[in-house]
């Protein structure tokens, strides 16, 4: 059992017991249609999904992007627009209207999930005028070797005429930005730093990566912060959210969110449960982010989703036991477990699909370990259209009711195994606990513990009827797997419960 975070912080609030046995589900994929319905849908499944056992939903940016309604939300033109204004073409957005998504939060509160809110501070799109400003040419592959100074065109204001002030006043121009990739002057593509710095505390991909695309938001600004902060109470007393996916944290100087989100939680006083996505395959790196930010909040796993992806493209190469060495195990109170996500899915910049054999044993480990908070991609649970994928719907329902039930007690590891990764939770005071097997190689088995106190009974492996296992004297039994599967054993007394099996 992992003991619970004793670090102590007016705002910390991520500890072992704050996510144990939760589900968190990811509530959009890249591809869904332009047709402002989703809001409506999540409401209207709100309760089922609160019956399906996911207690946090993770939803797309609900702000303008510089695609109107075709915008999937990263494409950020103005973060005070929920789908109230006339702007880019649309007054919805790609999910809908401002008061169909509010109607959706309190859907959501009223079945009990707790909702995140994606904030992607990083950049702006679609400016509404250029700006002439001194910029200077970057190596792209070294952002600190300085090329060329020169005067530029750079979409760089943005006075947002169609919401003609309301909620706020402020204005972005050259100032508040320390990069853009174009210059409509030349019509020609480059990295333009703007700043007389790039911000610090980034990650030192490409020398310094602070900037990623479209006009980069200055951090060294203090009025672009102090607006930021702004925003960040209109956001939390308009929407009653209760908590943030924070977007491209390598890229952003990590002092700010640190400082950002005390100040929320001071605001709302209360707390909110928030998750970065640091995109690099590093753990190191990730760890080290952890420590400067004090452990203030959790971030995505992202070693343990590229290990997924190695362990289905290797043809039985891979080394299963490899799978621990992740933020889930090193920082089980800071990790957000996850097979898949908008980014990943097939057709994005970052592709890297998880297929479909190995797709049940990748949440088979993020759903019934005890480790981070597992987070559920909604291309994975409902099927993703575009490409006509697969639903797993039935599969991971089944294994969120077992996370629920069954997963408790002392948990026992078995990661010494070339194709197999196993373990076992002995369970409590009426609960008998489970065994769990996933197995990238041929057919195989393991002798586990469950507790000496189930001596005699039966276990029946959910994935397979037949098989049936009886607990030693000692409290061991000897599990089986089959080829490329897994399996999931509970006590056979409570089988019944489980219906209708994977």
């Amino acid at each position: 059992m992992i003991p619970d975070n004793d670090l102590s912080c007016k705002h910390y609030y991520l500890c072992y017991n704050d996510i144990m046995n939760k589900v968190m589900i990811q509530y959009f994929e890249w591809y869904l249609p332009d047709d402002a319905s989703l809001w409506c849908k999540v409401k209207t499944e709100a309760q089922k999904l609160a019956e399906s056992g996911f207690d946090l939903i993770w939803l797309p940016p609900a702000y303008k992007g510089q695609g109107g309604k075709c915008d999937v939300g990263y494409g950020v033109y103005d973060l005070y627009d929920l789908g109230e204004f006339d702007q880019k073409g649309t007054v919805v957005t790609k999910y809908g209207s401002k008061d169909e998504y509010l109607a959706a939060i309190a859907a959501l509160h009223d079945a009990g999930i707790a909702v995140l809110a994606d904030m992607v501070f990083n950049h702006r799109m679609g400016a509404d005028r250029t700006e002439t400003v001194s910029a200077t040419t970057s190596k792209a592959d070294d952002r600190n070797q300085d090329l060329k100074k020169m005067n530029i065109d750079a979409w760089t204001y943005f006075d947002f005429k169609g919401r003609n002030g309301k909620y706020s006043d402020f204005i972005y121009d050259k100032s508040c930005f320390s990069g853009v990739d174009y210059d409509n002057r030349r019509q020609k593509t480059a990295i333009y730093r703007l700043a007389q710095d790039w911000d610090q505390n980034v990650d030192k991909e490409n020398g310094n990566y602070d900037y990623l695309m479209g006009a980069d938001l200055n951090f060294s600004n203090p009025a672009v912060v102090q607006e930021l902060y702004r925003y960040g109470r209109w956001y939390l007393d308009m929407t009653k959210v209760d908590g943030f996916r924070l977007d491209a944290l390598k890229h952003i100087t990590s002092d700010f969110f640190k400082d950002w989100l005390d100040a929320m939680c001071d605001h709302a006083n209360r707390q909110l449960f928030t998750v970065g996505e640091y995109w690099s395959s590093d753990l190191n790196i990730l760890i080290d982010y952890l420590d400067h930010i004090d452990n203030r909040f959790a971030l995505f796993d992202v070693p343990l989703h590229y290990k997924f992806y190695r362990a289905c493209n290797d043809n039985s190469n891979y080394d299963m036991a490899d799978l621990h060495t992740t933020l889930s195990a090193l920082r089980p109170a800071n990790a957000v477990t996850f097979v898949e996500n908008h980014d990943t899915q097939k057709g994005q910049s970052l592709q890297t699909v998880v297929t479909d054999w190995f797709k049940p044993l990748a949440y088979a480990y993020i759903l019934l370990r005890d480790e981070g908070l597992p987070c559920v991609f909604y291309g994975d649970y409902y099927g993703i259209a575009k490409y006509q994928t697969h639903s797993f719907k039935e599969e991971i329902d089944l294994m969120i009711k077992i996370r629920k039930n069954e997963m408790n007690g002392q948990r026992h590891d078995y990661f010494d195994h070339f194709d197999v990764a196993s373990w076992t939770f002995e369970g409590q005071t009426g609960h008998d606990g489970l065994a769990v097997l996933i197995n990238d190689g041929p057919m195989n088995n393991k002798r586990m513990f469950v507790g000496a106190n189930k001596a005699g009974k039966e276990f029946v492996n959910l994935v397979n009827e037949k098989d049936l296992v009886i607990i030693d004297t000692e409290g061991y039994g000897v599990f089986n797997v089959g080829g490329g599967l897994y399996s999931i054993y509970i006590n056979k007394d409570k089988i019944t419960g489980y219906q209708p099996q994977i």
